[in-house]
Parts: C-alpha cells; sequence; structure tokens
C-alpha cells in the first residue's frame, strides 16, 4: 500500500485523535491540524503551509457549543477554507464525519451541521460524508454539562457507537474507491439500539450522580428524536462495542 499524505482537520479533538490514530497505524503520514498544532481552520492561518503536498483532507473539526448561528458561521468558515486552500495544495478530495439524520433537523447545532454538508457538497473539491450516531463518549458530556449529583437525561433512542470505530470507517472511506452514483450516504452506528438516560445511568453509577430520564422537550427537533430520526437506516454499518462493553473497558 502507498503511503498517502493526509491532514486531520480537528486532529486533538475527541473523533480527531482517534483519526490520526487509525491512520498512522495503517501507515500514512499525517498532517494534524487544530490550533494546537498552529493551524486554524477558520482564519486560515497555518493551513497553505499544512495542505503542501496532502492528498486527502480528513474534516473533523467542530464547534464546541450548541448555538446553531455560531456553530454555522464555524462550519461556513472551514468548508470555503479547506476547500480553497486545498483546491490550492492539489488536494484530491475531503472527506467529513456528520450526523446520522442530519437531512431532517430544523434547529439547533444539528441544523447547523446540515448546513456544513451542504456547504462542502457545493465545493470545488469532490467531498465524501460519513453520517454517525452519537458516541458513546456523548453521554459522558451529557452529565457534564449538569451540576449536582442529579443529572436529567432525554429519554430518547440512539444507536451509540465508539469513536474509535467511526474513525476506522472514516479513514477507509477517505482513502477508498469512488462510491457508487447514486448510493446513500454511508451511515456508521453502534451494534443495538440504547436509551440515552439508561446509558447515562450506567455511567452516572460510575460518577456517583443519579440520572433521571425526561421526555427531550425543549430539546431541537425532539419529536423527531422520539420518531428514531437519528438511528441508523438499513444501509448502515453496525460496530461494536455496545455502550456497556465500551464502559467496561474505560479506566
Amino acid at each position: 500500500m502507498s503511503i498517502t499524505r493526509i491532514a486531520v482537520a480537528g486532529a486533538t479533538g475527541r473523533l480527531g485523535r482517534h483519526v490520526v490514530g487509525v491512520l498512522t497505524e495503517r501507515g500514512h503520514e499525517v498532517v494534524p491540524m487544530s490550533r494546537a498544532t498552529g493551524v486554524d481552520v477558520i482564519t486560515g492561518a497555518g493551513l497553505p503551509d499544512a495542505l503542501t503536498g496532502v492528498e486527502v483532507v480528513v474534516d473533523v473539526a467542530s464547534w464546541h457549543a450548541s448555538d446553531e448561528e455560531a456553530a454555522t458561521e464555524f462550519f461556513r468558515a472551514s468548508a470555503r477554507n479547506l476547500h480553497e486552500y486545498g483546491r490550492q495544495a492539489g488536494v484530491a478530495r475531503i472527506a467529513v464525519a456528520s450526523i446520522i439524520g442530519v437531512d431532517r433537523v430544523t434547529a439547533g447545532f444539528l441544523a447547523a451541521k446540515k448546513t456544513h454538508e451542504e456547504l462542502l457538497l457545493s465545493g470545488p473539491l469532490p467531498v465524501r460524508i460519513l453520517r454517525a450516531a452519537q458516541f458513546h463518549e456523548f453521554v459522558g458530556q451529557l452529565l457534564d454539562w449538569q451540576q449536582g449529583d442529579v443529572a436529567y437525561v432525554p429519554a430518547l433512542p440512539s444507536q451509540l457507537v465508539a469513536c474509535r470505530a467511526v474513525a476506522e470507517e472514516l479513514a477507509g472511506l477517505a482513502l477508498g474507491p469512488e462510491p457508487d452514483p447514486g448510493a446513500p450516504i454511508p451511515e456508521i452506528a453502534g451494534p443495538r439500539k440504547e436509551i440515552l438516560a439508561e446509558a447515562a445511568a450506567l455511567l452516572g453509577a460510575r460518577r456517583g450522580v443519579k440520572v433521571v430520564g425526561v421526555d427531550g422537550a425543549g430539546m431541537p427537533d425532539a419529536e423527531l428524536a422520539a420518531e428514531g430520526a437519528f438511528l441508523p437506516g438499513p444501509h448502515a454499518k453496525l460496530a461494536g462495542p455496545t455502550f456497556q462493553e465500551w464502559l467496561g473497558a474505560q479506566p
């Protein structure tokens, strides 16, 4: 297998760390791009140097908060810069991680992510998208957002998946053959449907936090979520471990 030079935007993030690890293990030359490495996909600072000789960009950079307007501006700038500087550098394609069900949403962070997909697809470079279910790691984030020894978590269905499994699938998509025209956007999810509140209760028991399941009222597109809009379609790849198995392997 020939060694490919791949730039990873968001390389120090929750998913990015795994993407860098997978690509490195597979023998590729990885250029980690984040503000910590002196590359800013929003301002463009450091991008020309980072993309020199790069064949593929894997975009897993994300906004850190749920505000739709701020997240949309982040994705607008990053999409524009990755296309502009990538085209100048001779990059062959961009592969990006997105979210299952994002095509149906109407508000919030997921709506910004929907716009992100549209912006990337409208640019000059070919783009490959992988839509993933919520990460196992997201459950801890739900608890982190709340203070005190009781956490209120939506009792909504998800098919939680490990970041590592998403990284492996995204790396394969980024470097694999051209997808068939008209094929559905690929998806990856965990091995079974889970209820977010039930998964959070398993983690809460470790942390000494009582988890109370709630209906998700007030969340953007909670009704869609309750109907299973964020569960994988029939063409999705399902990959373990389950949340409980993953949690048991955590230190």
